[in-house]
């Protein structure tokens, strides 16, 4: 996909704060430190907070997408079920297996479990209220209809198949939940596309689901970029999965496409320190302009190669060997 010169309207740019977002978000910070919210959070919160207001009425002016995260069961019961009074006991490694299988069987494709970090929870949160342990849910997306990223008022495509897999992670998220209550234990839901206290990417790197690719995004080995997060915050007893390397570090950094073919030019291929942790980031200032005018845009995970069906594992054997003769 050729990218294309593009401007911001000018309304949408009047309605951006005198700070950059990437101020913000901490590029060039070297020391760690925990994230402060800046657009998914509740608009009156945030300094960005117009500009999100913006684009929801954008979205929601779209006929085919009005509504779309509010119709009734879209995201499963608005409250969770009480706490039982009795705690059901079980080993960590059971609970885990447990957990794990019970997502599976509810609307999830993929399932991790990482160990809370304080590095992970927003400005503003209490820590001391955060549970120790996260269980990540990664819902699948169906490649065509992402693909045809990005979104337009007379092709939604893209914007539906992102929110409908959002809400399916809402779904398995408050699913997973209440089976957690059911025995006695604290759990509380995460669904995107709106922020909590906990940001999710990060913590899903740590869970096994993957690498963070050129474009800020992680890329699995099975689904790529095509997929979305949900997670499950719990004091159930837990066992920590790993963290997984298989080469898209090394890949990206020869790749290009997805920097080829943002419209925005916000994405580069050099890491840069970020609160702490040196990485790819996106610059946010260049990419939320487009970001809003194209109903969440989308196509630096469409064009990733990873992303297409059955290349991730293909990459994977093709980097393994790779790398075995180089030794």
């Amino acid at each position: 996909m050729p990218k294309s010169r593009f401007e911001p309207s000018a309304e949408q740019t009047a309605l951006l704060p005198e700070i950059s977002g990437n101020t913000i978000n901490g590029l060039g910070e070297t020391e760690l430190r925990r994230p402060s919210p800046i657009y998914w959070h509740k608009p009156d919160s945030i300094s960005h907070g117009a500009a999100q207001a913006w684009m929801t009425d954008k979205f929601n002016a779209v006929e085919e997408l009005a509504g779309v995260y509010s119709k009734p069961g879209a995201r499963g019961p608005r409250r969770l079920d009480p706490v039982a009074e009795a705690k059901t006991q079980n080993t960590p490694q059971a609970w885990a297996t447990m957990a794990k299988q019970f997502s599976l069987e509810h609307e999830t494709d993929l399932v991790g479990i990482a160990a809370l970090k304080a590095e992970w929870v927003f400005e503003g949160y209490d820590l001391e209220k955060e549970h120790p342990w996260l269980i990540i849910l990664g819902i699948a997306m169906d490649y065509d209809g992402f693909a045809a990223a990005p979104s337009s008022d007379s092709d939604t495509r893209s914007a539906l198949e992102v929110a409908d897999k959002y809400n399916k992670g809402a779904r398995a998220a408050a699913a997973l939940a209440n089976w957690i209550h059911a025995h006695g234990y604290n759990a509380k839901s995460h669904a995107g596309p709106w922020a909590g206290s906990i940001t999710l990417t990060p913590a899903a790197i740590e869970a096994g689901f993957g690498e963070l690719g050129d474009h800020g995004n992680i890329i699995n080995d099975q689904y790529g970029s095509c997929f979305r997060l949900a997670a499950v915050s719990t004091d159930l007893p837990l066992i920590a999965d790993s963290p997984r390397e298989f080469g898209v570090d090394e890949f990206c950094s020869r790749c290009q496409i997805c920097i080829n073919a943002c419209p925005a030019d916000a994405i580069s291929d050099e890491k840069k320190w970020v609160r702490g942790v040196k990485k790819y980031y996106v610059d946010f200032d260049k990419c939320v302009p487009y970001f809003n005018e194209t109903h969440g845009c989308g196509i630096c995970l469409a064009v990733c190669p990873w992303s297409r069906p059955g290349r991730a594992e293909s990459l994977v054997v093709k980097l393994a060997r790779r790398r075995a003769a180089q030794k």
